[in-house]
């Protein structure tokens, strides 16, 4: 009960509905405060459906236009955001269109991926790595990781060598 994932999410439900109800400011300050309380920030007008968990969770991001399916797990530092605001023909801002992710049934996410966009789309049964940067949707059941990279490894005593100087 004291799991901090569990309170942003508790105080999200409590949130939500009234944010759907345009009440003014109380949805937002309540999700405010469960921020400050556990370094998870899920905006009120964020959908998220039933069996939803954050495990540990510090750095959590959830935008207000974000729809996540059911039975989803997200990790710490995931960001499910948006991409810059779009622009008219006489270069202003356009406000009120779907600007964060969705995300579909059975997704998990692991720990500092980022996806961003309202048109991108995790199919649902789907796999995104750690560290994963996506603003292009994915069909179901899909795993997304990044390569993994080649480490430098030195040994303990053993010196690298250094460039020769010119002269």
């Amino acid at each position: 009960m004291s799991y901090p994932g569990l309170y942003a999410i508790v105080v999200h439900r409590l949130a939500h509905p009234l944010y759907e109800q345009k009440v003014p400011l109380i949805p937002r300050i309540m999700s405010e405060y469960a921020h400050s309380c556990t370094g998870i920030d899920i905006h009120p007008g964020a959908r998220i459906g039933p069996g939803f968990f954050i495990d540990h969770g510090t750095g959590v991001v959830i935008g207000e236009t974000c729809v996540i399916g059911r039975n989803v797990k997200l990790y710490q530092g995931v960001t499910l955001g948006a991409l810059s605001f779009e622009k008219d023909e006489h270069g202003r801002l356009v406000k009120g269109i779907k600007r964060h992710p969705n995300v579909g049934d059975y997704v998990v996410i692991y720990a500092g991926a980022t996806i961003l966009g309202g048109n991108t789309t995790i199919g649902a049964n789907s796999e995104i790595g750690g560290n994963v940067w996506l603003i292009h949707s994915v069909p179901p059941d899909s795993k997304v990781y990044n390569q993994q990279p080649k480490p430098l490894i030195r040994q303990a005593g053993t010196r690298m060598a250094r460039p020769k100087r010119k002269s």
